[in-house]
């Protein structure tokens, strides 16, 4: 038997918030989502990112209480350019969403930003940036 990477789960404060958070990346939720206490969206390479609510977790593990404070969990989103890094944060925090990182060209080749969702988690985004003396498509 062996075990294979299936999912990303995470609790949630608000449904509602997070499933617009993440539809506004891109993450396909069911039509009616945001009234759901769990849902889920499928992930290229057949992965999915699931959410919960606090009360659902609550109801199977009496005394749970989700850990204080953010920036333990992130995901990171590729762009398909460095441009398209820049575009998706003002979009973002245009929309209210907390900017935690604005775009910098990051030393490890990237263009790189993060933006906390309603719950605090971190939201990498990130492209690569063109070699030295390389432009890009």
């Amino acid at each position: 038997m062996t075990a294979r990477f299936d999912a990303i789960g995470m609790v949630v404060s608000d449904m509602a918030a997070s499933v617009a958070f993440y539809r506004r990346l891109g993450f396909a939720f069911p039509q009616d989502a945001e009234t759901q206490p769990h849902t889920e969206a499928e992930l290229p390479g057949g992965l999915r990112l699931m959410l919960d609510t606090e009360e659902t977790v609550r109801s199977f593990l009496p005394g749970w209480r989700p850990p204080a404070g953010g920036g333990r969990t992130s995901l990171a989103l590729r762009c398909d350019a460095p441009g398209e890094v820049d575009t998706l944060f003002e979009e973002l925090t245009g929309a209210g969403y907390h900017g935690e990182l604005k775009p910098w060209d990051a030393f490890w080749g990237q263009r790189y930003a993060v933006v906390l969702d309603p719950d605090g988690n971190g939201v990498d985004l990130f492209a690569p940036l063109p070699a030295p003396g390389e432009q890009l498509a």
